[in-house]
Order: C-alpha cells, then structure tokens, then sequence
C-alpha cells in the first residue's frame, strides 16, 4: 500500500517551507492543505493538540510536528532519496546545531526588524548582521551548508530568505552589502528546482508584512 502523506501548512510560514522543499526534492507524493490559522480546521487541532500549529506532516494517519524534527523524520524513512543529514555522527550533531541557532538567533532576531523601533530595532538590526556573518563563516568556501548538495541547513535556512525584502525594507538594512556571502549562497539555492517551487513570491511576503503591520498598529 502506498504512503499518505499530508501536509497541513500555511503559505508564507518559512517552517512549512522547509517541508515543501525535502518533500519536492525527495519525489514524495503528498497532499498539501491550507489552513486558516483564525479559523484552525478540526484535523490540525487533532494531529498537533499540544501546539495547535502548523506545519503538521501527517504519515499514514500518524502526525509529526515541528519542522526540523519532520525534516529529519522525512530524511530517516524515505532515507535511500537525496540525504539531508550527513551520515558521520558528528557532521550529523552539527548541522542541527546550526539548524537549531537558525530557529532560536535568526528568526527571533529578525521579527524585531519589522515589529520593532527605536533602541530594540538597532539592536536587533546588529545583532542580526552578526548572526548572517557568523553564519556565513560556517559556509566558508563550500556551495552550501552540506557541501556540494542542498544539505539540512541549507533547508532550515533558506525559506529565511523569502522575508528579507520586508527584513530589509522595514528594518533599514542592506543585507546584500553586509553579507554577500549569504546572497550567492541563496542565489544558489533559488536555483534548485525544489527550492524556487517551494517558495512564494518575496513581494507577497512583503505585502503580508505590511498588512500585519496595520492590522496591529506597528506602522
């Protein structure tokens, strides 16, 4: 019997890309379903009762939630399709250490570009910089994170770049001229097939901003 595989998401959250992307470039036959998180539908509040968030990969019936465990729950079971993770344990450690300051430094750091002004705003645009060159420093030399192939960094770090254009607009930054590194790594990457059909539009992003922004008075 086949897998059923279904993915509960909503389109601009940079967590559901990350499935989109390892489901596309894994070949996975899935079905995708939208979710209206003001009007959250009875199967998203079944499958992840705890959080009551998306993205939710549901398998034959059985939920996985949180992003980057589902990303390494695809890896292991469709595991003879493209690997993420690299197989030395210690490369393995290391990639979710990074994978993992992506989630706690970079998007915490970079909602307050956007949801903030004045000193936390600054502080957040240094701290955010830092972040993107460390970071940066951690490619080095290598085509991506998991070296000559999309690798799990790669994938937990690339649906950030959707959100810059409003990063950079609201913020009041130039990514592109502090880290250069970071924009051919994620030109390379825009360039896979599973990437680019993942990702929406950055002007859509930065329209969604925007409206979030008047709807909660932070213009």
């Amino acid at each position: 019997m086949a897998d059923e595989v279904i993915l509960l998401n909503y389109w601009p959250s940079p967590f559901g890309m990350r499935l989109k992307i390892v489901l596309a470039e894994k070949g996975i036959k899935h079905e995708y379903r939208e979710e209206d998180l003001s009007n959250k539908s009875p199967l998203l509040l079944q499958m992840n009762p705890v959080h009551k968030k998306i993205p939710v990969l549901i398998h034959n019936g059985k939920p996985v939630c949180e992003s980057l465990i589902a990303v390494q729950y695809i890896d292991e079971v469709w595991n003879d399709k493209s690997p993420f993770l690299p197989s030395d344990p210690y490369q393995k450690a290391q990639a979710r250490f990074w994978a993992d300051y992506i989630d706690k430094k970079i998007y915490e750091v970079a909602g307050n570009l956007w949801t903030k002004k004045g000193e936390v705003q600054e502080t957040a645009k240094k701290e955010f910089i830092e972040a993107l060159k460390l970071l940066e420093q951690e490619l080095g030399d290598k085509n991506f994170f998991g070296g000559d192939k999309l690798g799990f960094v790669d994938v937990a770090f690339i649906p950030l770049y959707n959100w810059f254009r409003g990063y950079e607009a609201f913020g009041k930054i130039s990514v592109d001229k502090e880290c250069p590194k970071f924009f051919a790594w994620a030109n390379r990457c825009m360039e896979i097939e599973s990437v680019s059909k993942s990702l929406p539009d950055q002007d859509q992003i930065h329209d969604l901003i925007v409206q979030i922004k008047k709807k909660a008075g932070l213009e």
